[in-house]
């Protein structure tokens, strides 16, 4: 059995993977915070805040570093959460059909080196979306929890004409910046592939 050397403080099973994926050894313990935004605030200050709040959440119930993470789907500067029903998320997909967005992640690990965070944009382009796709993919159960209604790694990525930007924070961690943040806490990636 590898023995944890970070805690992540969420439930996502695509931020677990991303960080597998990098050789870190975790412990999973999904933080319960708000996410109500906060009155005036931009989507990249949001996404931080809740990045933070997560960590911080947990703490003080673990002697490991604990990172936390959110991410947001921002079209025309607002920001687009999880669909609330099909209708939600036919109107989220057919905004975003034909144009470019943004996607922020904020992630934030608490350890020895205190609180460290970053936020990375990405922009994303769908090509143009039929309307009979967008009822078919919501049918597939795949857009349901997902911010923006879709998951660029599973079948949504056929919509995806272009990315500028990170990949993995589209999905959910932008890897190249937190393997940074790991590093300023000690937290070694590859711990599990040696």
């Amino acid at each position: 059995m590898t023995i944890p050397v970070l805690c992540l403080a969420s439930a996502s099973p695509r931020r677990r993977a991303l960080l597998e994926s990098i050789g870190v050894a975790l412990e999973v313990r999904p933080s319960n915070v708000d996410e109500t935004p906060m009155p005036g605030e931009s989507a990249r200050a949001y996404v931080e805040r809740l990045a933070i709040a997560k960590a911080r959440a947990l703490i003080d119930s673990t002697e490991l570093p604990v990172l936390g993470s959110d991410t947001a789907v921002v079209l025309d500067g607002r920001p687009l959460g999880k669909p609330v029903d099909e209708n939600d998320a036919r109107a989220m997909l057919a905004a975003l059909s034909g144009r470019t967005h943004q996607v922020l992640t904020g992630v934030a690990v608490i350890g020895p080196a205190g609180t460290l965070s970053c936020v990375v944009s990405t922009d994303v382009r769908m090509r143009d979306i039929e309307l009979d796709e967008i009822a078919r993919y919501w049918h597939t159960g795949e857009p349901q929890d997902k911010a923006g209604g879709y998951a660029i790694q599973g079948l949504a990525a056929v919509f995806v004409e272009e990315i500028k930007g990170s990949h993995s924070a589209v999905v959910g961690l932008p890897l190249f910046e937190t393997a940074r943040l790991l590093s300023r806490q000690g937290v070694s990636v590859w711990s599990t592939r040696l």
